[in-house]
């Protein structure tokens, strides 16, 4: 039987199936019905294993800090100095501009500056006091991501994919999915009874192992805790985003879609060949249901034997937003409320698909689109597992940034690898039980062809996405490290010059940077293309005989030390495109006339962003990505380990990102070559 550690203990392992369960094998292999064998467990010894159970770990871990205690106290995300955005704006956009552009941009910027902006900057602060509870960007930001009328999946949800578990056994999909399963709901457990760890970012790590440190924050009252944390030097994250985490979805509306949360749902939902499944998770009291029932549910539903649904209604998450918001209209007055309300509102999505990943491209395409058919991209995250194991999760971008998800994503890779619910010996003796619901739906011919058309345009779009991995193995952030450089910023280089060499130029970049460390904070942009990185890919390209080893050297260490200077700028709060954003926001908002500032072809083709990057830095994650935010641009998410490096490139430019590829591959070798002092080669 299960046993009991004490105060505190994880939860523990289980080498062999709990005591009695030979019992309910013996049904099964007798052909017993699955009631009898459901009656069995619910005996006298296995009431024993579920009381048990439910005295056991229902959570990832217990802090001592509780999980919102800094929420009240954290600092609120400053509006920058107009004139200061303006400074920068011009600075980002002096490597992009000719001489001429870039003086007719310069009088725009001034006329704004001492115009109109001035006008709505001033609004702004003004609502800014009025709303002190978020902040600025908040309202805006989450109205682009809803308003926008293009289909989420490619466009704007991203993927990661975790690690293999380390034993090779728990990577059969049904002992994955359990213990992946279990796991989060306990990360949800922790949440809600507020005991999860709250997101401190550490100075000095060693105080994040002081049980006397996180003693004497818990103490301080929550009006000035975040400044007891900042005096050590730790630094508390907004974790607003988590109440978006579970139970909600984004439901499509004419125009503007919205975001809809109902926590009081206890069921899960199962994705499985295009067809909806769900159980509840949770009793009444939040306590999680016995891993076993839940491996019975999960063997019930791979046991389905359903063919491809016929009418696969995830294609129409796809869909164009209003196409879609019509189609759902249609799908709720043809009786189909009921069930519809049991996917928005299920605490998450788990899909099971029908195939094994061939290799990492492949993982990519699964995980950032798939086939469509076995996917609901409107729920807030998808957790996907594949048959040989492979696990990863597909996220809806409106209500939160990678912050959050990789919080979560590192907690459940950990506990479900250091504590799993189940033991691979003990799939072949669980009988499924029958408490496990299959959505069914009234479709008429228009919704029949509504689904019909998705898929058609679907299957178009993905074919034309080409997803590839990448690595270098002769450094990683160690040896750059000890070269005194960013290793964010050298990789960024080397994508600066790589672009350079495959375009002739240097073209807009967005490095996405979170601003987690102030109340209500999304994300700031880096604008990696500079002064110094056009410098630098002019040095290595075109004129590589003038310079010697230690002058290019120079000429990367400039670039890294205002690569730095950025980012911390952006983490700051001080970057220039949200601001300038939220005043364009501000001025539609009004019904004003449109700024001539934001009518500047300049403007325009800064926020076209060729290259679109962000970081994926987690002990957790194999890789992630999502698509190119423009047509003729490439989705860079990248990872620098300690000795190597890689990325993921998305673009619908299979030839361009080949060339992309080797362009990249081959600016990281001259680094190479110029950190070790030798000459580089001629072209």
């Amino acid at each position: 039987m299960l046993g009991l550690k004490g105060p505190g203990a994880r939860w523990w392992r289980p080498r062999q199936p709990p005591r009695g369960w030979w019992r309910v094998w013996s049904l099964a292999r007798q052909g017993t019905r699955a009631g009898a064998a459901r009656d069995y467990w619910r005996s006298a010894d296995h009431a024993l294993l579920a009381s048990t159970w439910d005295l056991d770990h229902h959570f990832v871990h217990r802090s001592i800090i509780p999980t919102l205690h800094f929420q009240q106290s954290l600092p609120r995300l400053p509006i920058p100095n107009l004139e200061d955005s303006i400074k920068r704006y011009m600075a980002a956009q002096k490597p992009l501009l000719g001489d001429t552009e870039y003086r007719n941009t310069e009088k725009l910027a001034m006329a704004f500056k001492n115009g109109v902006g001035k006008d709505l900057h001033k609004n702004l602060i003004e609502l800014d006091k009025k709303n002190i509870h978020t902040s600025y960007i908040t309202g805006p930001w989450l109205d682009m991501y809803l308003s926008s009328r293009d289909p989420i999946v490619l466009n704007f949800n991203p993927f990661i994919t975790l690690k293999r578990d380390p034993q090779e056994s728990y990577n059969n999909q049904l002992v994955r999915a359990t213990n992946l399963t279990v796991s989060a709901i306990k990360f949800l457990n922790s949440l809600r009874s507020r005991i999860l760890e709250p997101d401190i970012y550490y100075v000095n790590p060693q105080w994040s192992n002081s049980k006397a440190f996180k003693r004497f924050l818990s103490l301080l009252p929550t009006s000035v805790s975040w400044y007891g944390a900042y005096f050590a030097e730790a630094y508390p994250l907004d974790m607003s985003q988590y109440v978006h985490l579970f139970n909600s979805s984004r439901v499509p509306k004419q125009g503007k879609d919205k975001l809809f949360s109902d926590h009081s749902a206890r069921h899960l939902l199962v994705m499985r060949n295009g067809h909806f499944y769900v159980f509840n998770i949770l009793d009444p009291i939040g306590n999680i249901l016995h891993p076993y029932e839940i491996q019975a549910h999960l063997i019930n539903i791979l046991q389905d034997g359903e063919t491809i649904a016929e009418y696969p209604l995830g294609y129409l998450t796809t869909e164009n937003r209003n196409t879609w918001a019509a189609v759902r209209e249609q799908l709720l007055q043809a009786g189909n409320e009921e069930s519809i309300y049991k996917i928005d509102s299920a605490i998450f999505c788990l899909c099971l698909d029908s195939f094994t990943v061939q290799d990492s491209s492949h993982l990519s395409h699964c995980m950032l689109h798939g086939y469509g058919y076995n996917r609901w991209f409107d729920k807030s995250f998808s957790l996907i597992i594949t048959v040989d194991g492979s696990a990863g999760i597909n996220f809806e971008h409106s209500w939160g940034d990678g912050v959050a998800v990789l919080r979560f994503l590192n907690e459940v890779y950990a506990d479900s690898t250091k504590h799993p619910a189940v033991v691979p010996r003990s799939t072949a003796t669980v009988l499924g039980p029958t408490n496990v619901e299959k959505l069914h739906f009234h479709l008429n011919e228009s919704i029949q062809s509504a689904v019909t058309v998705a898929r058609q345009k679907f299957d178009t779009q993905r074919h034309k996405m080409t997803v590839k991995p990448f690595e270098f193995r002769k450094f990683g952030k160690r040896y750059v490290i000890q070269e005194r450089m960013s290793p964010d910023a050298v990789f960024q280089l080397a994508c600066q010059i790589a672009a350079y060499r495959h375009f002739g130029k240097i073209v807009p970049t967005y490095e996405a940077c979170s601003t987690a460390g102030f109340k209500h904070g999304r994300t700031e942009t880096i604008r990696s293309a500079t002064v110094y990185t056009k410098r630098c890919a002019q040095a290595f390209i075109r004129d590589r005989k003038k310079y010697s080893v230690q002058e290019l050297r120079k000429l990367i260490d400039s670039c890294s030390k205002y690569h730095k200077f950025l980012q911390m700028e952006a983490a700051l709060g001080q970057g220039f495109d949200r601001h300038l954003f939220a005043l364009r926001y501000l001025a539609e908002s009004r019904g004003d006339p449109m700024p001539e500032f934001y009518q500047d072809p300049a403007y325009q083709y800064i926020n076209y962003n060729i290259l679109s990057t962000s970081t994926l830095n987690s002990p957790s994650v194999f890789l992630g990505g999502f698509g190119p935010v423009v047509p003729d641009g490439f989705g860079i998410g990248y990872n620098i380990y300690d000795y190597w490096l890689g990325c993921n490139i998305t673009s619908y430019m299979e030839r361009d990102l080949d060339e992309f590829l080797l362009d990249l591959e081959s600016s990281l070798n001259d680094f190479f070559e110029v950190f070790e002092g030798r000459s580089l080669k001629q072209h």
